[in-house]
């Protein structure tokens, strides 16, 4: 974490139970954690695109419910790095944990027969995620927080290895980018807190257009961001493919990637 020698700005003295690696109010008055927040956008605008694009295709509301909550997170965490307010940091965390009990939900229910629901799985769920905002609530201990989180987020990659084995081998790669993308942006995260100081001081010694890209925590809000959309396209194209819908994978510009499928508006 952060040492306490920091710039006071807009919001006042931080109230968050965590101060990252950035040095805070360097670049804005107004913004905290300057690249800490503006990282965010990718976790923002592509998965609002994505939410569109599964509504005019037609494609389950579940899915739109997971693009607009991993879009949740990139905005709680944008006013969390903003601010470093105790209430934003909530806005930031208790998201991750309802957005990523959404993907599980998808990703066990994507060999079902449409307009089903698994009401015993929300339940489970809800309970879920009633429990951890309740203890961490009252517990302000981060590493609880991180650790139900890890345990979603497990779920999440053992599920889609066995799929990806065993049921749609040819799905393969897009699950492996995934999983690898995240967890290059889980190990710069861990850098990023153990070597704090270390990365503050090689900052001192760089011109600040190299020393950017030590703010490895922006860096896990990238990868995890892109991750996490990659992730939900996996889910998708699961599902879709069930569902016999041809899905494919289409790259906007030649760059982003939006599945693409056959299915029918519904009423």
């Amino acid at each position: 974490m952060a040492p306490t020698l920091d710039r006071q700005g807009y919001w006042g003295r931080p109230t968050s139970t965590l101060d990252w690696c950035e040095e805070n109010y360097t670049i804005s008055f107004y913004i905290a954690e300057f690249w800490n927040t503006v990282s965010n956008l990718i976790m923002i605008i592509p998965p609002l695109c994505g939410a569109i694009h599964t509504l005019l295709r037609g494609l389950e509301f579940r899915y739109i419910c997971s693009f607009l909550g991993l879009a949740a997170v990139g905005v709680g965490s944008w006013c969390f790095h903003m601010t470093l307010l105790y209430e934003m940091q909530l806005l930031d965390e208790l998201p991750m944990i309802y957005s990523t009990c959404v993907f599980v939900y998808c990703l066990c229910e994507c060999f079902k027969q449409e307009k089903t629901s698994s009401y015993f799985l929300i339940l489970v769920l809800l309970i879920f995620s009633v429990t951890v905002t309740v203890v961490y609530l009252q517990w302000k201990e981060p590493v609880f927080h991180q650790v139900m989180y890890g345990v979603l987020v497990a779920c999440l990659v053992i599920r889609s290895i066995y799929i990806v084995t065993w049921v749609y081998p040819w799905l393969r790669a897009l699950c492996y980018i995934s999983i690898v993308i995240f967890m290059l942006g889980f190990l710069l995260w861990n850098i990023d807190n153990i070597f704090c100081d270390s990365l503050r001081a090689t900052r001192q010694m760089l011109p600040p257009g190299v020393g950017v890209l030590t703010q490895f925590h922006a860096w896990w809000h990238i990868f995890t961001g892109l991750g996490s959309y990659l992730h939900i396209l996996l889910s998708l194209q699961i599902r879709s493919t069930y569902l016999q819908q041809r899905p494919r994978i289409k790259f906007i510009y030649g760059m982003w990637p939006m599945l693409q499928s056959d299915a029918q508006k519904t009423s």
